[in-house]
């Protein structure tokens, strides 16, 4: 099944919204990362978004972009983030995802990169800086391999670009929560709902919201709006402040 497909038999099962979460490759080491996905899988997360670091990472706050230099300072290589892929999509039954920028993805190579993504076993991208009007063989390359391209939405997007976004995406549509960058806990306020409910009109697919989501009163607050919650920099900084077997205890929490 590809990305949309799978989303969709978890949906489908009776599980009302879904839980992903997202890690920084090599931060604070690939044993850690190991920990942590199986206390995420263990405890309940449908999807999981890998983050292959780059230096300039535009959309993220300051403890992803913390995580990032770190792991790059480390030696982290893409190769290395493309075996770990292989590693979690062999080990555990979950879709999982990279997230990465687009110099990384490029200074790869789109076929060599999206070949090893499949060879991996991983179903989808996310890519924040690669807007549909750039596109110089990215698209083509990521669904000739059968990795959904995953766009996203924001606060400020029309729905003229809804829609044209739409055309482009697969998987599923990530909406961010509100503008900025991540960390920041969001408000989840009646407009942002209203909102939600403009990107959901605007796909076909399904939607995620990320950008601050903290809490499992954020979680019910999406609830009946949105399929699915992108949890990033919280769980991150439990890592830091508590070690990887906080994470369990936390995504249990949520639900």
């Amino acid at each position: 099944m590809n990305l949309r497909q799978r989303i969709e038999a978890r949906l489908a099962v009776g599980k009302k919204f879904l839980l992903m979460t997202h890690i920084v490759l090599g931060y604070p080491s690939f044993a850690v990362n190991r920990q942590v996905v199986d206390q995420m899988v263990r405890n309940g997360v449908d999807c999981i978004e890998m983050q292959i670091p780059f230096s300039e990472p535009m959309a993220d706050g300051p403890v992803i972009a913390k995580a990032c230099q770190n792991s790059i300072a480390c030696g982290t290589t893409v190769a290395d983030c493309l075996a770990f892929g292989a590693e979690m999509a062999a080990t555990h039954d979950i879709p999982f995802l990279y997230m990465t920028y687009i110099n990384i993805i490029f200074k790869y190579g789109y076929q060599r990169f999206f070949t090893a993504a499949k060879t991996a076993g991983i179903t989808g991208v996310i890519v924040p800086d690669m807007p549909p009007e750039m596109d110089d063989g990215f698209f083509a390359a990521a669904r000739d391999h059968g990795v959904a391209p995953v766009l996203i939405f924001a606060p400020t997007t029309s729905d003229a670009r809804m829609k044209e976004l739409d055309s482009q995406a697969e998987g599923f549509i990530y909406c961010a929560a509100r503008r900025g960058v991540t960390g920041k806990k969001s408000q989840l306020d009646a407009e942002v709902i209203a909102y939600l409910r403009r990107c959901r009109a605007a796909t076909r697919l399904p939607i995620a919201v990320g950008f601050g989501i903290q809490s499992k009163e954020d979680i019910d607050a999406l609830a009946g709006v949105a399929d699915m919650a992108v949890i990033g920099s919280k769980t991150i900084e439990l890592v830091d402040s508590q070690g990887a077997a906080a994470v369990g205890p936390f995504i249990a929490g949520l639900r």
